[in-house]
């Protein structure tokens, strides 16, 4: 007969690590699938103002925003305090919507071009006065599909 031996204490077998890097890949697709990137750095302030009648997009992909407010602390400095016309990642201004109208339009197909919807984010405490020159500028260039964001008002 064999001899037992207790004395010695018994280890408990190793992890099995084969399913690690499945684990690994299927957490870093769920993250690429699930993250969006942002479209625009925001280098403005905006707070939109409140609307009672308010009425959703249908096609997003065919909208394309201006946004319109003061600069953030960080570029207050360079920009001053005023509002400023922010178009995609640039502050620019009102001579420059022109470009920035045909190059949308060239970014998408001639169907598509034409029913491009210009959304205007402007902050709830601008001056309306940058808001008609946009207005004005878009009127040049046959840009006339607008829109203003707004948010609903909190129901208490």
């Amino acid at each position: 007969m064999g001899k037992f031996d207790k004395g010695k204490s018994k280890s408990s077998p190793g992890i099995s690590t084969a399913s690690l890097p499945d684990i690994v890949f299927m957490l870093l697709f769920f993250f690429m699938v699930t993250t969006t990137m942002r479209e625009v750095e925001y280098k403005i302030t905006i707070k939109l103002p409140e609307a009672t009648e308010v009425k959703k997009l249908e096609n997003k992909s065919l909208v394309s925003y201006i946004y319109v407010g003061p600069p953030t602390p960080t570029w207050e400095k360079q920009y001053g305090t005023r509002p400023v016309i922010q178009l995609n990642d640039a502050i620019k201004n009102t001579r420059d919507i022109k470009q920035y109208v045909e190059q949308e339009r060239a970014e998408r197909s001639e169907a598509d071009a034409k029913k491009i919807t210009y959304s205007l984010k402007v902050h709830e405490y601008s001056e309306m006065g940058i808001v008609t020159d946009i207005k004005e500028a878009m009127r040049q260039v046959q840009a006339l599909k607008i829109n203003y964001s707004c948010k609903r008002p909190d129901v208490r």
